[in-house]
């Protein structure tokens, strides 16, 4: 199916949850694809301790990283994928199909292009109602464990990590005291019930530290205005994600890459689209969509 000005058919940035299953529907449908990736395959999936709305025979995001790895290696033994260790750094569409250019400076060609490169981690210099210090890094939630914690726990943010924390920790029994924005008021009723989050809406936060380490201050304005310090033995991040977007993509308000707004023979799949479906399940089916496109694209224009 692909002349020879075309390295593939289908060029895929990423190779977690989207960027494998847009490549697994397009070596059913037989069209070759280039997977590029510079991480290990399902990279973020292994900061995942518990997945319990993926269906199939895993309960850890490691374990389902394992599966797409192997799902990989099946398709590459005919010929139908090739998977090359880079970063892509551009995409660029165009009239009979489209480029990515790799961080190297290669170009590779294909009749259209993937892209999901799924989204990266804020810190509280990104936030607008955090003031912290320059260079204050707290340790994101889902890389502590309950051992970890001591004395009077805050965290940076209702992100969906909170939930999983808790689901792959049922027997912690330390309190976090969950600093809430407004944006992130429809995420935390996921874990409304759980008696172990002390969930404190605020409008904004400012972190000080003391001059020889924790015990950190951490004055919170509530919604209503009012202020209150506490002092606080762990801080942790919990901000959220922003896109990873890559040049050529054409991004939103809030900085997603939704698919109506690329070039035709550019689509995004997976977290990158939205921030509101950043969900395994919606990833993949986001990524085979992708490549269906692609599959029926051809069909009508082929002779």
């Amino acid at each position: 199916m692909s002349a020879p000005a075309f390295d593939a058919d289908l060029l895929i940035v990423g190779a977690g949850p989207a960027g494998v299953a847009a490549a697994v529907m397009a070596a059913s449908l037989q069209l070759r694809t280039i997977v590029v990736e510079g991480e290990r395959i399902g990279e973020k999936l292994h900061r995942i301790d518990s997945v319990a709305n993926v269906p199939g025979n895993w309960s850890t995001g490691p374990e389902l990283a394992l599966a797409l790895e192997q799902d990989l290696a099946r398709i590459q033994a005919p010929g139908n994928c090739t998977v090359v260790r880079a970063h892509a750094v551009a995409v660029a569409g165009r009239d009979d199909g489209a480029e990515l250019r790799l961080e190297d400076g290669a170009l590779l060609r294909g009749r259209a292009a993937v892209v999901s490169t799924g989204v990266a981690e804020l810190v509280p210099t990104d936030s607008s109602w955090v003031t912290a210090p320059d260079g204050f890094l707290p340790a994101p939630l889902w890389r502590v464990t309950p051992e970890d914690l001591g004395g009077r726990t805050y965290v940076l943010g209702g992100d969906r990590p909170l939930g999983t924390w808790l689901r792959a920790h049922p027997d912690a029994a330390q309190p976090l005291h969950v600093l809430c924005p407004p944006g992130d008021d429809y995420k935390t009723t996921e874990v409304a019930a759980d008696e172990r989050v002390r969930n404190v809406p605020v409008s904004h936060v400012t972190i000080t530290p003391s001059s020889y380490g924790p015990p950190w201050t951490v004055q919170v304005k509530n919604r209503d205005g009012k202020e209150t310090s506490y002092a606080v033995d762990t801080v942790l991040n919990n901000l959220g994600t922003k896109p990873a977007a890559i040049e050529g993509l054409v991004q939103d308000a809030d900085g997603y890459c939704p698919p109506y707004l690329q070039h035709p023979r550019i689509f995004t799949a997976g977290d990158i689209r939205s921030g509101r479906y950043q969900r395994i399940v919606t990833s993949q089916g986001s990524g085979a969509e992708a490549s269906l496109s692609l599959y029926y694209d051809l069909a009508l224009t082929r002779p």
